[in-house]
């Protein structure tokens, strides 16, 4: 039987100006979940390309808070074909992965190795070693560059350094919210995918949980399609979270270097 996951995510938010928010927490593929809202008003599901989904709420004045519950057996999926749309799209640069500004910073390991594994395996390693990993030191606005100078950043950060060194070497490479058993310090986790012959991988240059655990919560070309949590017009604070993601059986073992598919 397989093993299986539970995923409980709970946040407030004090909204000042009432609108529309979009709150993208559903795990992917998820075989029981639930979404509730303290204030029980209407909402559309808008739904993305790669599994994404997102609840659009018309929030009006005042303190809401979000629960959501979910669980899902773990089954490795087949992996998924890189289309031709993917390689147009993941091989640019986006916001905060700058690929047409970081000649002179690519790991020279990567440049050298001769097939696509190999290159993505240099990145990884190149990033692990490279930076450190280090609770709020990086600002919203901070793109791959901005963490290369720095040499530290967290999970979001590392996974737009990979992204974007894998793009500038023409790899297509998105990034992937997710959540991850056995991450500690408990919370939203971002990691990326790399297309290899053919088809699309996960790789975690933080080495924080284990990749075969992981379930997705969304897809993009970096942090700015990824939001767990989006105003569209209202203005709102964001008052603290908790989220916990546990499997009911032993954690297995990563070294990091194996083909992973996220599902």
């Amino acid at each position: 039987m397989a093993p299986r996951a539970t995923v409980d995510v709970e946040f407030s938010i004090r909204v000042t100006e009432p609108g529309l928010a979009a709150i993208s927490v559903s795990a992917a593929h998820a075989d029981t979940e639930e979404l509730t809202v303290s204030w029980h008003g209407d909402s559309e599901l808008a739904e993305f390309e790669h599994g994404t989904r997102a609840e659009v709420f018309d929030l009006p004045k005042g303190e809401h808070r979000v629960t959501y519950h979910a669980e899902r057996a773990l089954i490795e999926p087949d992996p998924e074909p890189v289309a031709l749309a993917d390689v147009a799209v993941f091989t640019r640069p986006s916001r905060y992965c700058p690929s047409d500004r970081v000649a002179g910073l690519v790991p020279p390991a990567a440049i050298k190795a001769k097939d696509t594994k190999a290159k993505v395996d240099a990145i990884v390693r190149n990033v692990h070693e490279r930076l450190s990993y280090v609770v709020g030191s990086s600002r919203p606005t901070d793109d791959a560059i901005d963490t290369l100078l720095a040499g530290e950043g967290v999970c979001r950060d590392f996974a737009h350094v990979c992204v974007t060194l894998c793009r500038f070497l023409d790899i297509p490479a998105r990034y992937v919210g997710v959540y991850a058993p056995g991450l500690s310090p408990m919370d939203f986790h971002a990691v990326f995918e790399a297309g290899i012959d053919g088809h699309w991988y996960v790789f975690d240059a933080t080495r924080l949980a284990p990749r075969q655990t992981m379930l997705r919560i969304s897809t993009g070309r970096d942090a700015a399609d990824t939001s767990f949590l989006a105003t569209l017009g209202c203005e709102l604070d964001f008052l603290g979270s908790t989220v916990f993601a546990t499997t009911d059986a032993a954690l297995p073992v990563d070294d990091g270097t194996g083909l992973v598919v996220l599902s």
